[in-house]
């Protein structure tokens, strides 16, 4: 078992088998405190409602103790460097450690400087393993074995670690990824199919993940209004019709830009259900990381 979660490929196969059958168990039944007098740190140097509420939410169904910092307020602001961060966090004694950051590659920097796990939360637009786990667990629930099965991922792609994380766990486990964007959205890769258009392939697919637009990580405006891009992209009634899939979105959802609000109504867009599941894989990978690396 690895020591930490810094990107979904720290994980075997099986690993994961486990962690969703553990995930599995929480969403029936209550959990002892597995984790009881174990202490959890979550520091999120960019912002975040879901994640870090959900890794929180997570580590108190365990009974652990959870001290959530302000890095607003932190040291960081006030001249510290990670390492001197790292190290004062270390020194508190925690038993795992989730950090967000909005440069990618600052979780695997602070790794090397603790003795306890470390998990990504989320890392410029480099991964965010938890998200695509809860991804694969809410699939996996409604298709079984996913392997052949088609996911179209659509939207801001190129700036999106979601969409990086997913890439690399679904291609593992079979699934055939088609990546649905206009071109600047998408990134340069030659291992997964394109397409610039939904209606193009809307036919074939059994999961539509939508993603966010990112309009902060783009250095230049590249619609006149959100809404030119929603005309192309947005997930809608007329879109779907009666076809059998499920719509998936990480969150925050850009009401009629990513996903029409009549769908997000429909009972196959699973957008809440990725919000409770991904409080029940938290708990798994806190209860795996903590519990068999001490």
């Amino acid at each position: 078992m690895a020591k930490h979660l810094l990107q979904t490929g720290d994980l075997t196969k099986e690993e994961i088998e486990e962690i969703f059958d553990d995930a599995k168990d929480f969403l029936i039944k209550k959990p002892k405190s597995l984790l009881k007098n174990k202490l959890i740190i979550t520091i999120f140097f960019e912002s975040s409602t879901r994640t870090r509420s959900s890794f929180e939410v997570a580590a108190k169904r365990l009974g652990a103790e959870v001290v959530s910092l302000d890095v607003s307020r932190s040291s960081t602001k006030k001249g510290e460097t990670l390492y001197d961060t790292a190290a004062n966090l270390d020194a508190m004694g925690p038993n795992a450690i989730v950090v967000r950051h909005a440069h990618a590659g600052v979780p695997n920097i602070l790794a090397k400087y603790v003795n306890c796990s470390l998990i990504n939360g989320g890392d410029g637009a480099h991964a965010h393993p938890t998200q695509a786990l809860l991804d694969l667990f809410t699939i996996k629930k409604y298709l079984g074995d996913v392997k052949n099965r088609k996911i179209a991922i659509v939207g801001d792609i190129k700036n999106s670690r979601v969409a990086n994380s997913n890439i690399s766990l679904l291609k593992r486990f079979g699934m055939d990824i088609t990546l649905v964007a206009p071109p600047h959205f998408l990134p340069k890769r030659d291992d997964v199919k394109m397409s610039y258009s939904l209606k193009k392939i809307i036919d074939e697919v059994d999961v539509i993940m939508s993603l966010r637009t990112q309009t902060e990580r783009h250095k230049l405006p590249f619609y006149a209004s959100l809404k030119d891009y929603a005309s192309d992209f947005c997930i809608t009634k007329d879109l779907i019709k009666d076809k059998d899939i499920i719509i998936l979105h990480p969150g925050p959802v850009h009401r009629n830009i990513d996903i029409s609000d009549e769908v997000l109504a429909d009972p196959r867009c699973k957008v809440l259900e990725q919000v409770k599941n991904g409080v029940a894989v938290r708990m798994a990978v806190l209860k795996k990381l903590i519990m068999e690396n001490g």
